[in-house]
């Protein structure tokens, strides 16, 4: 899908993706000190708005420009604390320029072929601190034959496993299986990983 396929997507009604934030990024994150976060393909802002209102710093960075408008309107009806603390940005992630320095960073249910999967990682991994903190999740490669909903192309999607093998040499891995959501039409299987950065100076 272009930009303009997602903004007919994020068009056709008011929340796509509904409004709680990922529990299992409330479930990991509600723990950590709050620094400064990256958002990647942030669409409405539901996760970044939960960081930024638990003290973080967040940029949040779409593909669609409707989904920025609707993100930075959403954001709009919090306290002024709040929102000066989010930066919602409309790009492609693999061209925009991210910032650096972050303590965490969210690539969250972004699904591109593998070449450019590999860009987008290795391009937050260099975002983050020294061990600053990546969390990957996706509908896992199982879920076509095994699951419901998500993309049914296996050529976007990918496991746990190809995720530490890829990037073991990068990240010392903390978290990695395959959560499973209940949803209105069955169980979907998804793949979770979460590592730190290596601090090559240590």
């Amino acid at each position: 899908m272009d930009a303009a396929d997602w903004d007919k997507k994020y068009e056709r009604s008011e929340l796509v993706w509904g409004a709680p934030p990922n529990e299992l990024l409330v479930e990991y994150a509600t723990a950590l000190p709050h620094g400064k976060a990256l958002d990647l393909a942030c669409g409405e802002g539901r996760n970044a708005l939960w960081l930024a209102t638990r003290g973080w710093e967040v940029t949040g960075i779409d593909y669609s420009a409707v989904a920025i408008d609707k993100a930075r309107t959403i954001a709009s009806r919090s306290p002024r604390s709040v929102v000066d603390r989010l930066d919602y940005r409309c790009g492609d992630v693999t061209t925009v320029e991210y910032g650096h320095n972050y303590d965490l960073a969210l690539v969250l249910y972004l699904h591109l072929p593998a070449p450019q999967r590999t860009l987008v990682v290795n391009r937050a991994i260099n975002s983050l601190k020294p061990d600053g903190i990546l969390m990957i999740l996706g509908h896992d490669r199982s879920n076509v034959d095994y699951g419901v909903g998500g993309p049914q192309d296996a050529e976007i999607l990918y496991t746990p496993e190809d995720l530490m093998e890829e990037f073991g040499n990068r990240l010392s891995f903390e978290i990695a299986g395959n959560p499973h959501r209940h949803t209105e039409t069955g169980i979907a299987i998804d793949a979770l990983v979460i590592g730190r950065k290596f601090d090559v100076g240590s």
